[in-house]
């Protein structure tokens, strides 16, 4: 049975990690967030579930509005070919349906199939924001409190800047 956000915000808080949850309506993607979170303050995230041609599972964590090549990311974390997961192995493996995926749901992901990938932009703002496991919320985290849920979860991520020149293709 995957996780819910009261276990999610109980697991914060015996991490000793401050975070704060804002109600809103359900939103399912990054225009939706925009248009319903109101003046909600913080790095706004998008999530994306990823496969490689190993089927190895990756979780990207980005700010909101960032462009993503799917061949450059792949050549900066050292994955095969990647393509969007499907909602059943995104079910499967983090407990969560699309329009919820959020690096919290990490905490459903016990084998550690899951490798987290964060842009670096994310761990240099003052707050991120993240779904606690619904899409009917936001909770803000300190991001330095988020790498301590990370670790805790047994997902240290892999901090790559999107911002420094792309590798050379191999």
């Amino acid at each position: 049975m995957p996780k819910t956000r009261a276990d999610l915000l109980a697991f914060l808080e015996n991490l000793g990690v401050q975070a704060v949850t804002h109600e809103h309506p359900p939103v399912f993607t990054v225009e939706d967030n925009k248009a319903l979170r109101g003046d909600l303050p913080g790095l706004h995230c998008k999530n994306l579930f990823l496969k490689d041609k190993k089927d190895q599972l990756w979780l990207a964590v980005l700010p909101e509005d960032r462009a993503v090549d799917t061949k450059d990311l792949r050549r900066r974390i050292g994955a095969g070919h990647l393509s969007f997961g499907r909602p059943d192995a995104l079910m499967a493996a983090l407990g969560v349906p699309p329009g919820a995926v959020t690096p919290f749901a990490v905490l459903n992901d016990g084998a550690g199939a899951v490798r987290v990938v964060l842009d670096k932009a994310v761990t240099a703002a003052e707050v991120a924001n993240f779904h606690p496991l619904d899409n009917a919320a936001t909770t803000a985290i300190r991001p330095a409190d988020l790498l301590k849920f990370l670790d805790a979860t047994g997902h240290p991520p892999l901090v790559v800047d999107l911002d420094a020149p792309a590798p050379e293709p191999v």
